[in-house]
This record gives structure tokens, C-alpha cells and sequence, in this order.
């Protein structure tokens, strides 16, 4: 982490700092056990193919945040699982708040 990061402003409301850093914990563990993405629906999949909860956390983090802070969050899975989880999270939240992948 560079230095610019440690003293840079965060996305979201210091007050909402650690529910966000619960959702992004959430997320990463979804990644590492189930991926953002399915070649089919069901069980924790919804009818796109995409995680539920993933897509829910995604609108919690809109709401909280905007695009702003879902990108910084597509950073951060970036950082912990690699290009291709973070590429599927992004796809999972295609139209939430006007998420473009």
C-alpha cells in the first residue's frame, strides 16, 4: 500500500467504516468459496447467472457510496483475489446504481 493510500479520503461516511469493511470481508469470502458468477442459475445464483448476495452487497455499497465506493470495492477484491474474481464481481453488479462494467 502507498502512502498516497493510507492518508487518501475513503469513499464512504466515517461512521459507515466498519459495516463497509464487513461487506467487502463478506464479498471476499464469496469470491474465495463461490466465485461472483455461474455458468448457471441456482442455489446461490440468480437467474443471470450472478451471486445473490454479491448483487445485494452491491446495492447496500451504492447506497452507501455511489459508484465511487463500488469501484473502490472492485479495487480492494482486485487486490485480495486477483483480476479474474474482480472482473466477475463487476459483471455480477452490471446495472446496479448504473454499474457498467
Amino acid at each position: 500500500m502507498g502512502i498516497w493510500n493510507l492518508f487518501s479520503r475513503k469513499p464512504f461516511p466515517r461512521e459507515r467504516r466498519h459495516e463497509v469493511e464487513r461487506l467487502i470481508e463478506e464479498l471476499i469470502q464469496i469470491g474465495q468459496r463461490e466465485d461472483f458468477l455461474s455458468e448457471r442459475p441456482g442455489s446461490s445464483f440468480n437467474a443471470q447467472c450472478r451471486h445473490r448476495r454479491a448483487c445485494e452487497i452491491g446495492a447496500q455499497l451504492h447506497t452507501i457510496g455511489g459508484i465511487t465506493l463500488m469501484e473502490y470495492v472492485v479495487k480492494r477484491v482486485h487486490k485480495r483475489l486477483g483480476a479474474t474474481l474482480a472482473t466477475h464481481l463487476s459483471y455480477a453488479w452490471t446495472d446496479i446504481g448504473g454499474w457498467v462494467p
